[in-house]
């Protein structure tokens, strides 16, 4: 088998555009589409075909990959594409869902005849575009080699799960690491927030900190974001970040593990963009701190 591949690419939002960059720049054939195509069309200066539907996206295709909003609008998706899948081709799911939601992607590749992967992406906007995502995937043994070039050009690390896509164990391990991505950023919002409340200079909290335990590349990193206003484009938006929230909080519940903190986590994402900051960074929940939305 050749390691260059069609891939289809359903979703160019800021990871799947990315990713489709890169899958052409490795020398693979892209097709790409997004729901809105205007998201699309830059990524024909880089060789990948604009499809109008998703149908004429992955007619063809030896590997499909979404990166959509959610399970929902990947399962919309290739419920609209179902009439040109080829039977055996791999389906590459790459959003953030819930793990009933793959659940039931996985029963849609059965049916289809598809060889399902669930294979989230570890990463941001920096990451994505420089193909140095982790890719947690899960799906059969026998396949993977023509999934293995389709990781290695989007990210520098795969980590396998397991070989059944439809249990959702990589699906499971992005929502554990997701939980920690979100209480942090959280966290440095409110430390944010709270310095500014008490007249204190966020540096000397980040001197207060360097070196120690208590320090964190992240924390500044997210910080430097606010405090220097450079919260467009966002590595990782409000809104999307509110949507992982959610799923995490669901999943807790219904395995009977109250999630304090991503259930905080939550709200404050679902606050700032009520006022106006979802398509900013995620770390713009700092805004939901104040009742006056007051500039960094």
């Amino acid at each position: 088998m050749t390691d260059q591949l069609t891939v289809s690419v359903l979703g160019t939002g800021i990871m799947g555009a990315a990713m489709a960059r890169n899958l052409a720049r490795a020398g693979h054939t892209v097709r790409a589409w997004n729901r809105t195509r205007a998201k699309a069309e830059p990524l024909a200066a880089e060789g990948a075909h604009i499809a109008g539907t998703p149908a004429e996206a992955v007619r063809g295709a030896d590997v499909v990959l979404t990166v959509l909003h959610d399970g929902p609008a990947a399962l919309r998706t290739l419920r609209e594409a179902a009439s040109a899948l080829r039977p055996g081709t791999a389906w590459v799911q790459s959003s953030t869902a819930g793990l009933d939601d793959v659940a039931e992607l996985a029963a849609f590749a059965r049916a289809h005849d598809l060889v399902f992967y669930d294979a989230p992406v570890l990463g941001t906007r920096q990451p994505a575009e420089a193909g140095k995502l982790t890719v947690l995937a899960a799906g059969p043994a026998e396949g993977r080699e023509r999934v293995t070039p389709v990781f290695d050009a989007v990210g520098t690390r795969t980590v396998w799960t397991g070989e059944d896509g439809a249990t959702a164990a990589a699906t499971r391990l992005k929502l554990v690491a997701n939980s920690w991505v979100l209480a942090v950023t959280a966290a440095a919002g409110e430390a944010l927030a709270l310095a500014k409340a008490l007249d204190v200079d966020p540096r000397d909290f980040f001197d207060l900190v360097a070196g120690g335990p208590l320090d964190m590349g992240y924390l500044r990193a997210k910080s430097d974001l606010v405090l220097d206003d450079r919260l467009t484009p966002p590595q990782f938006a409000v809104s999307t970040a509110a949507k992982d929230a959610r799923l995490i909080v669901r999943a807790g519940t219904e395995h009977g593990v109250r999630l304090d903190v991503a259930e905080a986590a939550a709200a404050r994402m679902e606050r700032a963009a009520a006022r106006g900051h979802g398509d900013e960074d995620m770390v713009a929940a700092y805004f939901a701190s104040f009742d006056d939305n007051p500039s960094a």
